[in-house]
């Protein structure tokens, strides 16, 4: 029998890079080194492939083109999260402390009991502390010491029973705090203005060198932070907000000449619009904050929605809360307003769309049926409950990041990375941003789903 066996390519990659992070032992040089308790738990005897060691990395790039030249461009590499076989950390003197800031996310909670749960059960830890009030709670409000009973079935509800909120930094204050209660591993699970403060508190934790490790666990619905595959949340996110697309579907396709309008949030990226209208699959129209568009003359959303109407009877619309923003009359007031944390105020889209819509119809289509239905899911997206998906990412969030924190490290964030979970230096997340890349296979699929306008001005 005749072979056909595939022809044999040989590729060689370009040199490896290691984004290293730090450890407490390079400042602090009289820092224990302890086996891991793990080794003698009744429950639980790990293999020899258990433990991974310094050399274990992440690559951050996988995709190459073969036909292209080599890169002498280096590939990114990040240390694999997982447990160590030797630690820094005797277990009876660590003092954790958990904190939660900015806006709610589905997984919140989860986060907290697998980090409780985890550090009492693997590790023996027995003095854990839930900050109150976000980063303001360091100096302002009283800690909350947690344990496993406490936190037993925290996963099942939505929101932070930590209390969170926006601003409220003042890196003195807490980092004196953090010193006078004797905290030596800071947990802080929050979106990219949260890594930004812990980046701070990291840089005056190393200059005081004290003995603190500050791990970062990244958080936010609209998954807007880099590097990472994704933030945990964003999956439930999309599945909630599907059930609003298909209330808008049933309302639009039950009605003459009716249209859905479902705002969605995303600030400054469109994934969750993106991931929601591909996966629904009867979205017309998804606006986004990377892509312009207009309204009025050829190619615009009007003649498009004209055109979808005339054909099906019905449409729906998705826009996130981040897109339109350049068409929205504002004052030179409101052009200068920021919130808690800094970031500029965003008029509400939705509403404003609505209007629009309405009034193109009376006056393109005067005495004609039209019925739009507006609705905004906002809140309802970002309170739920974690579904079974984001659940385990949180767990394993949380595992990644407790095993990093007691091998020492510091100034990291636990985050998948091409389905593996990695240490990435705090700073790197902190300044990176994941905006839809309009470019990639995505959005072209997104285009070809929903066959709508490039809106490309004519």
């Amino acid at each position: 029998m005749e072979s056909h066996s595939s022809p044999i390519v040989t590729f060689s990659l370009p040199p490896i890079e290691l984004q290293a992070i730090p450890n407490l032992s390079e400042s602090i040089p009289d820092l224990p080194t302890l086996p891991n308790p793990i080794d003698k738990s009744p429950y639980y005897h790990p293999s020899p492939s258990f433990y991974l060691s310094s050399s274990d990395v992440v690559l951050r790039q996988i995709i190459f083109d073969l036909s292209s030249s080599s890169s002498s461009s280096p590939l990114l590499a990040y240390h694999r999260a997982g447990p160590r076989r030797f630690i820094r950390f005797d277990s009876g003197a660590v003092r954790a402390a958990i904190v939660t800031c900015g806006g709610l996310c589905p997984g919140l909670n989860t986060v907290i009991r697998e980090l409780v749960v985890s550090l009492w059960d693997l590790y023996g830890v027995r003095k854990i502390f839930g900050v109150q009030s976000g980063y303001r709670g360091f100096y302002s409000a009283e800690t909350v010491e947690l344990n496993p009973k406490v936190v037993d079935n925290w996963h099942l509800r939505g929101g932070t029973a930590l209390v969170t909120s926006r601003g409220g930094f003042d890196l003195e204050k807490i980092v004196g705090a953090i010193e006078k209660n004797g905290f030596n591993q800071v947990y802080c699970i929050g979106g990219d203005g949260t890594m930004r403060g812990a980046v701070k508190i990291f840089n005056e934790i190393q200059r005081r060198k004290l003995n603190v490790s500050i791990t970062g666990i990244p958080k936010t619905v609209d998954n807007d932070i880099g590097i990472i595959d994704r933030s945990f949340g964003f999956q439930t996110a999309v599945e909630t907000a599907m059930h609003a697309i298909n209330a808008a579907h049933v309302e639009a396709e039950s009605a003459v000449n009716g249209v859905g309008l479902v705002k969605l949030m995303g600030r400054s990226t469109g994934h969750i619009a993106i991931h929601a209208t591909l996966s629904s699959r009867v979205v017309d129209c998804c606006l986004i904050p990377e892509v312009d568009f207009y309204l009025e003359g050829k190619g615009g959303l009007f003649e498009f929605l004209d055109q979808r109407l005339k054909t099906n009877g019905h449409s729906v619309i998705v826009v996130a809360e981040g897109a339109g923003q350049n068409l929205i009359p504002r004052t030179a007031s409101q052009k200068a307003e920021e919130d808690e944390s800094g970031n500029p105020v965003f008029l509400d889209v939705g509403p404003w769309l609505k209007s629009e819509l309405n009034k193109w119809w009376k006056r393109d289509h005067p005495g004609e049926l039209f019925t739009l239905k507006y609705i905004d899911p906002t809140y309802m997206i970002r309170a739920v409950p974690a579904n079974a998906t984001d659940n385990l990412y949180c767990t394993l969030l949380a595992h990644s990041s407790i095993h990093g924190a007691m091998a020492g490290y510091t100034g990291f964030v636990s985050g998948q990375i091409n389905g593996n979970y990695a240490y990435i230096p705090i700073e790197e997340v902190a300044a990176a941003k994941h905006v839809v890349d309009v470019k990639d296979h995505k959005w072209a699929w997104l285009r070809s789903v929903t066959n709508q306008p490039d809106f490309q001005q004519f």
